[in-house]
């Protein structure tokens, strides 16, 4: 499972730049350039509800990618060693990017 680093500090899983989903959906399926892909597992703090269902912040996630011309994707799942989600004012999926998309 590949690190992953998010700088949406407005998501519910975000806690001191890791991740307490377990594991995300990267959204692209057009993707040409970072810019056109976003982590749609984004929830925006706020919802109790949402915020007692986080598990434990972690440094490796599981990563899946429709985000297919990317070359780090493998059959929808990402590869990369170190995936970077930016979107540090982000309140919503589409406000984040894979910073880590490289077109094949």
């Amino acid at each position: 499972m590949p690190l992953l680093v998010c700088s949406a500090q407005h998501c519910v899983y975000n806690t001191g730049m890791y991740c307490g989903k377990g594991d995300i959906l990267v959204e692209g399926d057009h993707a040409q350039k970072a810019c056109e892909t976003c982590c749609s597992s984004f929830k925006e703090r706020g919802t109790e509800s949402v915020k007692s269902s986080v598990g434990t912040p972690s440094q490796t996630i599981k990563v899946d990618c429709t985000a297919c011309d990317c070359q780090y994707n493998e059959e929808k799942e990402c590869t990369a060693e170190r995936i970077d989600i930016s979107g540090a004012s982000a309140c919503r999926c589409e406000q984040t990017e894979c910073s880590t998309f490289e077109k094949d």
